[in-house]
């Protein structure tokens, strides 16, 4: 299977805009000695934004299919990376925010756990590089 993607240089400064098929996305780092503000996240921020949406949609799919009564899931990224370039991420904490009554703890485990052992490429990617650790937390409606 053969992926593609590209990004175009439009300026200012180091603002790109990437392109893999479907909508375009701004990839933004403003440097110091501009007076304005990113437009989009950071090559690398985008790295922690696919490793969430990756687990995020293979936890959301397996929980469908044991009918667990959710009604949001929320995956939020806390990593660390070296001080060295280049400064590749050595930790990343996921945490799993369900939201619905009656979500049932294990369920939620084992969904995470299937995404990160065996569904996610992109946690199977990043974890050759950094430690990847998860948490969970049902939050009742």
């Amino acid at each position: 299977m053969t992926s593609e993607a590209q990004v175009t240089w439009v300026g200012p400064g180091l603002r790109l805009v990437g392109e893999a098929g479907g909508p375009a996305i701004v990839v933004d780092r403003a440097r110091e000695d501009e007076d304005r503000r990113d437009t989009g996240p950071h090559p690398v921020q985008l790295l922690l934004i696919g490793l969430c949406g990756c687990t995020g949609m293979d936890v959301t799919s397996i929980l469908q299919k044991k009918r667990q009564p959710f009604t949001g899931l929320q995956v939020k990224a806390t990593a660390e990376r070296a001080e060295e370039h280049p400064r590749v991420y050595t930790t990343i904490h996921l945490e799993f925010v369900v939201t619905g009554a009656e979500v049932d703890p294990a369920a939620v485990e084992r969904s995470i756990e299937l995404s990160q052992t065996k569904y996610c490429p992109a946690a199977a990617m990043l974890g050759k590089a950094a430690e990847i650790t998860t948490s969970y937390r049902i939050v009742p409606e």
